[in-house]
């Protein structure tokens, strides 16, 4: 079986909310291990994640031990980065053994052909102020400058702080037009034959025609499943 989750937003909320959402996650990786080929974690599996060179954020030592553990037992661990969680380096690599991508990735998987998204920053083309926001929050000249310009503790408190104010900004999405934009560009996709799409983000989980929306940690527990034949199932805890 091959599983899919995203937005797990570790790190996010107060203190409590923090423990539960790992403690649910980290009940659902015991609970597939038995039988997870592979597990694709789509993307904003941190609230916010920078890594300097010699310096990761603290926490989530429950997580990335059982995922660490999982790759240790030949099960594939893949991570896309999201809009929380890009500026990634080799830690989650070289310590738990997880395949790292920063790009969306067409992958075939039993069978069929996977188009695999976090998507905040597909068919963002009516939104300039968007599209320069991710430009520069994806620079590795700003990145590089930050990892030597700005102490840790300076530059993780801001993180946190910003990944609170966006979240507190967007509230729980529930209005299904939010999936508009990235439906549009799955019909118009046209670069290679896909069989089936699967995107995080939107934190709606939901499913039409060939395309998954895995949705969210905090509220939904949500996740998909791919078995042996090639059929995809979206599910909830």
């Amino acid at each position: 079986m091959i599983y899919f989750a995203s937005d797990i937003h570790l790190g996010g909320g107060s203190r409590a909310t923090q423990r539960g959402v790992e403690r649910r996650f980290l009940q659902w990786l015991e609970s597939i291990e038995p039988t997870a080929e592979a597990v694709y974690l789509v993307g904003d599996i941190f609230d916010f994640w920078f890594e300097y060179h010699k310096v990761v954020p603290k926490g989530f030592v429950r997580v990335l031990g059982k995922l660490a553990q999982m790759t240790d037992r030949g099960i594939r661990v893949v991570m896309l980065t999201g809009n929380h969680d890009m500026w990634v380096r080799d830690y989650l690599t070289e310590e738990c053994g997880i395949e790292l991508h920063t790009t969306p990735q067409t992958v075939t998987l039993q069978g069929k052909r996977f188009y695999i998204s976090h998507g905040d920053n597909t068919n963002i083309k009516g939104q300039p102020m968007l599209k320069l926001i991710n430009c520069i929050f994806r620079s590795k000249i700003l990145r590089f400058l930050v990892s030597w310009l700005i102490h840790p503790d300076l530059f993780l408190s801001f993180g946190e702080w910003w990944s609170g104010s966006s979240r507190k900004a967007h509230k729980t999405q529930t209005d299904l037009r939010y999936l508009d934009p990235l439906i549009e560009y799955a019909k118009g996709y046209k670069e290679s034959p896909v069989d089936h799409f699967v995107f995080g983000h939107i934190h709606i989980p939901h499913q039409t025609g060939n395309i998954t929306f895995l949705g969210n940690w905090a509220e939904s527990c949500s996740w998909a499943e791919l078995d042996e034949n090639g059929n995809i199932t979206l599910k909830t805890k």
